[in-house]
């Protein structure tokens, strides 16, 4: 697929791609060269506040699975099993 560079460094991505990867208006990008080749590659980005929250959440998980207090499965059937149990 060909795509032009237009006006203001503008370029149109195929509506084959856009479809084929579930973008949408709004949705950010990642644009880099690499080896002489522009990449451009989706990306999610998450306000901060998330993040912090995320990384306390992880911390709590990992304390709870040093001490066995978090149970661990073999499967996502058994944590279904166990979910649907209680």
């Amino acid at each position: 697929m060909l795509a032009e560079l237009r006006q203001k460094a503008q370029v149109t991505i195929p509506r084959e791609i856009i479809v084929k990867l579930g973008l949408s208006e709004g949705d950010k990008l990642d644009i880099f060269e690499k080896d002489g080749t522009i990449c451009i590659m989706p990306v999610v980005v998450y306000p901060k506040k998330y993040l912090s929250e995320l990384k306390d959440e992880i911390s709590d998980v990992k304390a709870k699975l040093a001490s066995g207090e978090q149970p661990v499965f073999d499967s996502v059937d058994a944590l279904f099993d166990k979910l649907e149990a209680e």
